[in-house]
């Protein structure tokens, strides 16, 4: 097993630099050698990279990029700390609806929340005309407004990080404390607080690397407001005459830049710090109901899901029944009769982003199921760094890895030999596959940890080649993550905007293009009916998906009953 496991190590790793290391490293190849990838070979002049403080957009753009990514991070992480701190500890009404809205947050595209944010508070917007709110434009439209807006999608990823993170909990260390003397205020500030550092720090580092990355808010709220950053400069530099390729690469570079300071920062304030408290009177933590004031609980929550659920996606819901763009004029389905009577446009643009999905979650089921295998069952030498190739495409921004795509596979010598991916459907899918390898790899994993190698090294003993111990062992095994996991991946590939911004081909229009660019024409109700026909098409597939190949439970009858038969 260890020879095959081997042999797919390289496989992996191969795959792994072709798709993800490759396009990063052609990010950083046309700063320092600009033209190269266009066939010339200049020496680049760092001053490029300098540029960036003298021109006007570009500093705007890094400014705002910043200023977005570390308020929101400072505040949604708070916020959603001190809300898994509340859910963990408290059990009241409706504590499942928090639960759902967190998942629900984190699977639905930036851009579809900022757009129901754009239609309701615009000066033209539902507040404005239904409640007469018309100071909520400029309230909202600013930096300090768009950095709530964000922290409202966000702040589910710091929940969820502090949330697993109070599983489990050790008493004795607070009793300690509270034996010499301390208030429960300083038992929580001294002792439990320390504790979830690890937690506080990593759910900060997953909202930075979003907010920095996210395309959907700047692109959304272009149609109304000005706020440059760095992912919809990079695209502007694409989609402007004259193309600046130089540009993007330049405010690429520093996209990722931002990235990987916010992870040296994570690891310094760790460095030197232990947290592995857990120990064999570790119990796991139940949430009680308290005593009194329930009622505060579930008032607080209900306000909470209103705002960051109702405000969005209720405003989609609205603005696609409404007959004008301000939602007023009476309710109509005039905008979900167009998307069937129309020019086609919808139809076809959902018809390619399902099939790119689907070939996407196939080729990264495939590559994902191989990478789990060499990090579960394998030695194989370069195993961590795989490791972390795999998951290097969770941090890297959309916008960044479709740049590397254009520069690798738009080269006139690929024509030659069939492989000029650029302007074709295939480099759609070949991006798709590498944004969803981390997702598919982590789900495989999880599973796989669970089957022992000592069942395939048996069937190794029997004389089982390799593919009949995966095919007849493993993947029986571990059905149910793959399944996961192949819906996971068909979800994101469907309404990832920023891949489908920068790579789309020339007359192959997708869900998310054809969306976003009704929206950038003001055409609000199109926008919002085409969202949710679209969205709603693609859970419906996936629930039957998930009906049709879901591995069933069997019923284990009892031996009493069986003796009786």
């Amino acid at each position: 097993m260890l020879t095959y496991g081997n042999r797919t190590g390289w496989l992996v790793l191969a795959v792994l630099f072709l798709l993800i290391l490759l396009p990063l490293a052609a990010v950083i190849i046309q700063v320092l050698l600009p033209g190269v990838f266009f066939g010339k070979l200049v020496m680049g002049d760092i001053s490029l990279l300098l540029d960036v403080f003298r021109r006007p957009l570009w500093l705007a753009s890094l400014k705002n990029s910043v200023l977005l990514g570390t308020g929101t991070t400072i505040i949604a992480t708070i916020i959603g700390g001190a809300i898994a701190i509340v859910r963990a500890r408290w059990s009241f009404p409706t504590a499942k609806l928090l639960d759902m809205a967190v998942w629900l947050l984190i699977i639905t595209p930036s851009f579809i929340l900022a757009q129901g944010w754009v239609m309701f508070a615009s000066a033209d917007g539902l507040a404005a005309r239904w409640l007469g709110w018309t100071w909520l434009h400029s309230l909202i439209f600013q930096p300090a407004g768009l950095i709530a807006v964000m922290t409202l999608s966000k702040f589910p990823l710091a929940y969820l990080t502090v949330y697993t993170a109070l599983e489990w909990k050790v008493d004795r260390l607070g009793e300690a404390a509270r034996l010499s003397g301390a208030t429960p205020w300083t038992v929580w500030r001294t002792v439990q607080a320390p504790l979830l550092l690890p937690a506080f720090c990593s759910g900060a580092m997953l909202v930075f690397m979003d907010t920095v990355g996210d395309f959907g808010l700047p692109a959304s709220i272009a149609a109304v407001f000005r706020f440059p950053t760095l992912p919809y400069s990079v695209y502007s530099a694409l989609y402007t005459s004259p193309i600046r390729f130089d540009m993007a690469g330049a405010l690429s570079f520093y996209l990722v830049l931002l990235i990987a300071l916010a992870m040296a920062v994570q690891l310094y304030a760790m460095r030197k710090s232990r947290f592995d408290f857990l120990t064999s009177r570790a119990t796991r933590s139940v949430a009680k109901r308290p005593a009194k004031g329930t009622y505060v609980f579930v008032l607080g929550n209900i306000a909470l899901l209103l705002i960051v659920i109702g405000i969005p996606l209720g405003s989609n819901f609205l603005m696609s029944v409404s007959e004008t763009a301000s939602g007023a004029g009476g309710f109509t389905l005039r905008h979900y009769r167009e998307l069937f009577t129309g020019d086609g446009t919808l139809l076809s643009g959902l018809l390619h982003s399902l099939e790119i999905a689907a070939a996407a979650a196939v080729l990264g089921l495939i590559v994902g199921f191989l990478i789990a295998y060499v990090l579960t069952y394998s030695q194989f030498k370069w195993r961590k760094a795989i490791d972390v190739i795999s998951l290097v495409s969770l941090a890297v921004p959309g916008i960044v890895l479709g740049i590397g795509y254009i520069f690798i596979w738009n080269q006139s010598w690929l024509e030659h030999i069939g492989l000029l991916l650029y302007g074709t459907p295939w480099i759609l899918i070949l991006a798709s596959v590498a944004g969803a390898i981390p997702v598919i790899t982590r789900i495989i994993v999880g599973a796989m940890a669970k089957v022992p190698a000592q069942l395939l090294s048996a069937a190794q003993m029997q004389g089982a080649p390799f593919t009949q111990r995966v095919t007849t062992i493993l993947v029986p095994l571990v059905k149910g993550a793959l399944l996961s996991a192949a819906l996971a991946a068909f979800g994101a590939s469907v309404f990832d905007l920023a891949i489908a911004s920068i790579l789309y081909p020339p007359n192959f229009m997708t869900l998310p293009v054809v969306i976003n660019k009704a929206f950038e024409d003001l055409n609000f109700g199109y926008a919002a009916a085409a969202t949710l026909t679209g969205g709603g098409l693609v859970v419906l597939i996936m629930a039957v998906l998930e009906l049709l190949f879901r591995p069933k439970k069997k019923r284990v009858r009892s031996s009493a009953y069986e003796s009786h038969t």
